[in-house]
């Protein structure tokens, strides 16, 4: 059984503009190199139709990972969204107890986290540490190098 992941507007449709890009122009192309290696001669001893088929192999098996995931896609209203709890697409302000740093982050989809940009995906073990907590709680969250202990100063929605 497939997971459902939830997703903003804007990032359904990243979602479903990249699956278009693989379907309608790499796919193409990967057709095309394959049949110019074809042309080469001899396929027993042809690196280049050997190289072109791999090629082919790993963007239909791209292709078909991202038609499962736009298949199991779940577009949400954010206005919809409980504030009192941190939930998927939930803005959390964070302080780390140990060094009294504060962090803020968006709670989002595995393949929309974006760390860079303060987006971390509900499944890495601090998006699953802070769902369903609320302001003042603390999270005792298990990462690779130990526990880590947040304290939830906020929560909101863009």
């Amino acid at each position: 059984m497939s997971k459902v992941s939830y997703y903003t507007a804007e990032g359904l449709k990243k979602l479903k503009d990249e699956l278009n890009q693989l379907r309608d122009v790499e796919r193409p192309k990967a057709s095309e190199a394959i049949a110019e290696a074809r042309d080469k001669g001899d396929l027993s001893e042809n690196a280049e139709y050997d190289a072109a088929k791999e090629a082919q192999g790993l963007l239909e098996m791209r292709i078909s990972k991202m038609e499962e995931i736009v298949a199991n896609a779940r577009l949400i209203d954010e206005s919809q969204l409980d504030t009192s709890k941190v939930l998927v697409h939930s803005l959390v302000k964070i302080k780390n107890l140990a060094n009294k740093m504060e962090v803020t982050y968006k709670l989002v989809a595995q393949s929309e986290a974006d760390l860079k940009s303060g987006k971390i995906s509900v499944d890495s073990p601090i998006g699953k540490g802070l769902l369903g907590k609320k302001e003042g709680d603390t999270a005792e969250i298990n990462v690779p190098n130990g526990k880590l202990n947040f304290e939830i100063l906020k929560i909101w929605r863009e």
